[in-house]
């Protein structure tokens, strides 16, 4: 066991003050209160990265909230991220919820805009696509006001905190979203902020996320920050085809769909093989693009998102040789 000091006393910061290639991935909270969900997601991935994100009502779909799904995977012996989106809630809520988190035990925070509330009405869900956003700060500001809290031991009010929160704080950046030439000048400004680690949004297309880097280097704001790539796991083409037409910030290769379009026609008119197929591509695609990850100057680990999917992320670990992780006292 090292012993290592940090600002916030989390794992995932320990494993990034030590120069260890970091691995967090990430725990869909159910639609419902039931907490076997949680835990079971929870067992199946233990021991395979060194924190997990808990999201926040993504996709604008009411989900448990990510502080008490946090709870629950800390029973299990794994450390939460948080996320706190500025959508759904006003700079007083957000503070009360930071300060609870921190009391519980609760450490690393990923500060987001969140999804706008129209994106959970596709589908079979109905969402809320009438909710009101609230937006009285953006993720920006947030990300300043949790460094405020933690090193100035004030609220974005001025009131003074007795007990500051020690927190590693995160923030999203899509490097790859429209505009691109101002991606790097918001990360910039998030950065300056305080945030302390990034997760980008899901990189599919290698050699222009290349291109951001380098940029990114230039800058040296791969120096002042620890920048984690985003991967989601494809299971199908499906998917990749949707991430590609529908999700902003995300670009698909041509050839990345090809790939999966074979392992799908490979199987004939056999549709459980065929379905086989391409999550056994989808995974290999993963596997690959993470290796492809640690080659590029700058990133400091990956963030996985396995959606619904968590049970294969051991396997997929195992596979890019990134187990057993770093371990600290």
């Amino acid at each position: 066991m090292n012993e290592l000091k940090t600002k916030s006393g989390s794992n995932l910061e320990k494993v990034l003050a030590s120069g260890n290639f970091a691995v967090t991935a990430e725990i869909g909270p159910p639609m419902d209160c039931n907490p076997d969900v949680v835990l079971e997601k929870a067992r199946a991935l233990k021991g395979v990265a060194d924190a997990f994100n808990i999201t926040d009502n993504q996709t604008g779909v009411v989900r448990m909230s990510s502080i008490a799904t946090a709870v629950l995977i800390m029973k299990e012996g794994l450390e939460p991220i948080i996320q706190s989106t500025c959508r759904d809630r006003n700079r007083l809520a957000i503070q009360a919820d930071i300060l609870g988190a921190a009391g519980l035990g609760m450490r690393n925070c990923l500060c987001i805009a969140g999804d706008h509330q129209s994106f959970g009405a596709s589908g079979k869900l109905k969402g809320h696509p009438g909710a009101k956003n609230v937006y009285d700060i953006d993720s920006i500001q947030l990300v300043s006001i949790l460094k405020g809290m933690r090193d100035d031991g004030v609220q974005q009010g001025g009131d003074i905190l007795k007990a500051p929160p020690p927190l590693f704080i995160g923030a999203a950046w899509t490097p790859l979203g429209d505009p691109v030439k101002i991606r790097p000048l918001r990360l910039k400004k998030k950065i300056a902020a305080g945030a302390d680690f990034i997760q980008t949004q899901a990189v599919f297309d290698v050699e222009l996320f290349k291109e951001q880097m380098k940029i990114i280097s230039d800058m040296g704001l791969d120096e002042r920050t620890a920048i984690l790539a985003g991967i989601i796991v494809p299971k199908s083409l499906g998917m990749l085809r949707y991430m590609n037409s529908s999700v902003p910030g995300v670009s698909v290769p041509d050839s990345l769909i090809k790939r999966m379009e074979q392992a799908r026609t490979s199987a004939g008119d056999d549709k459980k093989q065929a379905s086989k197929n391409q999550a056994e591509e989808g995974i290999k695609i993963t596997v690959e693009l993470i290796k492809q990850m640690q080659e590029i100057p700058g990133i400091r680990g990956v963030h996985i998102q396995a959606i619904e999917w968590e049970h294969r992320v051991p396997g997929i670990i195992e596979k890019a040789d990134l187990l057993p992780r770093p371990s600290f006292s």
